[in-house]
């Protein structure tokens, strides 16, 4: 069998959040490839990175008072430790925030540019005149044009699924500031996609994607192909575009070039060839595993890029369906929005990779975590059926043998026919067909067990003359668990390499499996998995659910559109007096301009003499609905701030004046 040479990558986890079961999905399912394809002795390298770059995470990081750099490399610390307990066993996991990534992503620009391929047009964007900065289409909320729905995003509508520009959102406000936005005029450089159209037509329908994502493709070639705005203003957290002062690269042009960097970085630390991979005439296969929702960006952008700067295009792009829970979207209210942290702490990870596995085939159809399955398929087919095969047949050997298999195997048929199914089953799982992969395994697991049962070694051992026969039953059982977990070790890795120490070998090895072990001495069986019980899922369902409480107890924060209802004025005292009958209240008549006055009850008589306030600028909230007091009617409220021993009324700067709004 000739050695291939494979790159592998998965989508890049965005350095803003925390893994969940949705993300992991996908981490498991090109886990799984990566794993097989090493034991079938073919050299294959699993990289991957944290996308680090963009608005949101510059936003987070200056929220949490912080550098965008040290929120990444904290982040990027819990990511790897999910992964890590998941068995995920990334090559090289590293940022997209990197030496690599940014010398790269220069280069390719460079020659994109060079060979024509980049264009500059100035443009009219949202702009938030109190951030002074651009605002991107998901910070600008507003009504939507189509429905009328409020605070819908500046590109799409949730409620009615319209999509259209930020400028036809109405009432349109920014997300960051509240500000209204207003039309402002930037110079941007474009990727010049329409000039690769025959180039992609031609790769798309060349057997790189799936049926479906073809199909859809043919749909964005109909509509025409639409330059790519590359650039992004300052402020803003990227590399800088190669001479061009305050523009940036988009996070989407520096996203999938991380693929690149970071197998650079693995390239540099164990000698590998990086040219022989990314070459135009490259012989090594490139395989991305990515969500159905970012096709447009690998299946058109990326090729597109790679082609322009004289790159090879990726062998093959896996895109697969969104996860659900239960048969619905995740939700945190339900408690199915799960975290791999919160799984972790409750759940053996080696079941939820199993479970994704039986559901998972080469399709981009949505995948189903169905609680209550997931304990019963765990249940049923590793610990009932797989583990099963070990632990009845392990006791025997250990007591009655001295720990050493049968001289022989008997049944050789049955064995053969366990082997002879390998070819199919790593057929399966080549073309990620894991879901008939595992059936057929679990196919083999039942006929294990149906010649143990058959057989009743537990009998046997009681009959005179027949110890031989328990021995060769109990080995052949053995033998048979063996290339079971062989098939399984893709999936299951943490369960095989306890299944080698039982069976004392170094390794599960495909191609060793064409002779049984014999005269071999094992270990004492120790139980390899056990039951999912209700209460453990149970636990991760209220987990999930305490966390979302736990934030909306602890999170008194407003929404921006929120405070952008409040109407604060700069007022003038005019008049203050004592509130007979009340021990706190002064009476203030606040003059808001425009011959407009109001009268506001204040609790701060223990703070203030009436006379001192007479004349005084303050802040008051001007549009508080009036509120009926014992001793008259409350038409507004004066911001003050305290800490319980002393108050203070909030003034204005020198230069305010009455009436304006604060904003």
């Amino acid at each position: 069998m000739t050695q291939r040479k494979i790159l592998v990558t998965s989508a890049l986890p965005y350095a803003n959040g925390e893994i969940h079961l949705g993300h992991l999905l996908e981490y498991i399912q090109t886990d799984i490839w990566v794993r097989f394809q090493k034991m079938q002795g073919h050299e294959c390298h699993f990289v991957c990175a944290d996308d680090a770059h963009g608005t949101p995470i510059m936003l987070k990081a200056s929220e949490l008072g912080i550098t965008p750099e040290e929120l990444i490399a904290s982040v990027s610390e819990r990511h790897q430790a999910d992964f890590k307990e998941f068995s995920i066993g990334f090559s090289q996991y590293y940022s997209t925030h990197s030496e690599e990534n940014k010398e790269i992503s220069a280069g390719i620009y460079n020659k994109l540019n060079k060979a024509g391929f980049i264009k500059k047009r100035t443009i009219s964007q949202a702009f938030d005149p109190l951030k002074q900065m651009f605002l991107p289409d998901r910070f600008i909320r507003g009504e939507c044009p189509k429905c009328g729905a409020a605070d819908q995003y500046g590109d799409n509508c949730e409620v009615c699924g319209a999509t259209y520009s930020p400028t036809e959102l109405k009432n349109a406000k920014s997300a960051i500031s509240g500000a209204m936005p207003i039309a402002k005029d930037s110079e941007h450089y474009f990727f010049d996609l329409p000039q690769f159209e025959v180039q992609l037509k031609e790769w798309t329908n060349a057997g790189h994607l799936q049926d479906e994502i073809s199909n859809k493709l043919a749909e964005w070639f109909d509509q025409g192909l639409q330059q790519w705005d590359i650039s992004r203003d300052a402020p803003y957290f990227g590399f800088q575009i190669p001479g061009v002062k305050g523009k940036y690269f988009y996070v989407w042009l520096d996203a999938p070039i991380g693929y690149m960097a970071s197998f650079k970085k693995l390239c540099t630390e164990q000698g590998i060839d990086f040219d022989e991979y990314f070459n135009k005439d490259s012989k090594t296969e490139l395989y991305h595993f990515i969500g159905k929702d970012i096709v447009y960006f690998h299946s058109l952008f990326w090729p597109a890029m790679l082609m322009g700067s004289n790159h090879r295009t990726p062998t093959a792009v896996f895109a697969h369906g969104f996860l659900t829970v239960n048969g619905e979207k995740m939700s945190k209210s339900r408690g199915t929005f799960i975290q791999a942290r919160t799984y972790l702490e409750n759940l053996n990870p080696e079941c939820l990779r199993y479970y994704y596995a039986y559901k998972l085939n080469n399709k981009i159809d949505d995948i189903d975590l169905n609680l209550e399955d997931f304990k019963q398929r765990v249940n049923s087919d590793l610990v009932g059926k797989v583990v099963n095969i070990a632990s009845r047949s392990a006791g025997f050997i250990v007591k009655k043998f001295n720990k050493t298999l049968s001289a022989y195997s008997i049944e050789g048929d049955l064995y053969n026919e366990f082997v002879a199914k390998g070819d199919d089953i790593a057929r399966l799982y080549e073309m990620r067909q894991y879901n008939q992969a595992m059936r057929e395994i679990m196919k083999l697991a039942d006929k294990a067990n149906r010649y143990i049962d058959e057989h009743k070694p537990w009998q046997l051992v009681k009959e005179a003359g027949c110890e031989a026969q328990v021995h060769d039953v109990t080995s052949l059982a053995i033998n048979l668990f063996r290339v079971l977990m062989t098939y399984l070790k893709p999936v299951l890795p943490v369960m095989a390499e306890q299944a080698e120490h039982f069976l004392n070998i170094d390794t599960l090895a495909w191609n060793d499996l064409k002779h049984p072990l014999t005269k071999h001495e094992i270990n004492t069986f120790k139980p390899l998995m056990s039951r999912i019980e209700d209460d453990q899922i149970s636990a991760v369902i209220e987990a999930s659910k305490q966390t979302t409480q736990a934030v909306k107890e602890e999170d008194n924060m407003i929404q921006i559109d929120d405070f952008t209802k409040i109407d604060l004025r700069i007022a003038k005292i005019v008049k203050a007096n004592v509130v007979e009958g009340a021990d706190k209240l002064l009476q203030l008549t606040l003059d808001i301009g425009e011959e407009n006055t109001r009268n506001v009850f204040a609790g701060i008589k223990a703070y203030y003499n009436p006379e001192d306030l007479e004349g005084r600028l303050t802040v008051m909230v001007a549009n508080l609905a009036p509120r009926k007091m014992k001793f008259g009617v409350s038409e507004g409220m004066v911001l003050a701030a305290g800490n319980g021993k002393s108050l203070h009324l909030l003034s204005p700067d020198s230069g305010a004046q009455v009436g304006m709004k604060i904003s």
